[in-house]
């Protein structure tokens, strides 16, 4: 079964072709996962598919067919609902966004990070969030916030 931020999801045959990141913003209404680069590179569209992080312009609806997906919206139901998830309290802790268009990309690769591993050195960090550009250039506080998450979890 499919889920889509811990709920079922069922999709008719004509979505199968829409990219993920389409349906989101446009079919299921949730705005935040950005449109950036449209070709997987910046990582402003990255979400959870099974807890791996995963640029969702680049994946069609038949792709996750059969895989739980988590957005932005949906990650502090992964944490009981009524807080938010440790990496969103590290971030505002250490006032990472600026322009914050970035964010909920780079919030959800730092999750997947941390769920993969839960104590990442600066290299680890750096190796992970490499693909996830931030045109206000916050990367130290980016790191900073994703240790705080490591260390309060």
């Amino acid at each position: 079964m499919t889920t889509l931020n811990g709920k079922p999801l069922s999709l008719p045959r004509s979505m199968l072709d829409v990219s993920l990141l389409d349906y989101l913003r446009d079919h299921a209404h949730l705005k935040g996962t950005k449109f950036g680069c449209g070709q997987g590179l910046c990582g402003a569209c990255t979400v959870n598919v099974d807890g791996t992080a995963e640029r969702s312009c680049q994946l069609n609806m038949s792709d996750v067919l059969g895989h739980d997906v988590t957005t932005i919206e949906g990650l502090s139901a992964t944490v009981g609902g009524d807080k938010l998830h440790p990496v969103q309290q590290a971030w505002i802790d250490e006032a990472v966004p600026q322009c914050g268009y970035c964010q909920p990309g780079q919030i959800m690769a730092a999750v997947a990070l941390l769920r993969q591993n839960a104590s990442p050195d600066d290299a680890d960090i750096n190796d992970a969030m490499r693909g996830n550009i931030c045109r206000c250039g916050t990367y130290d506080r980016i790191r900073r916030a994703i240790s705080r998450a490591a260390a309060e979890a």
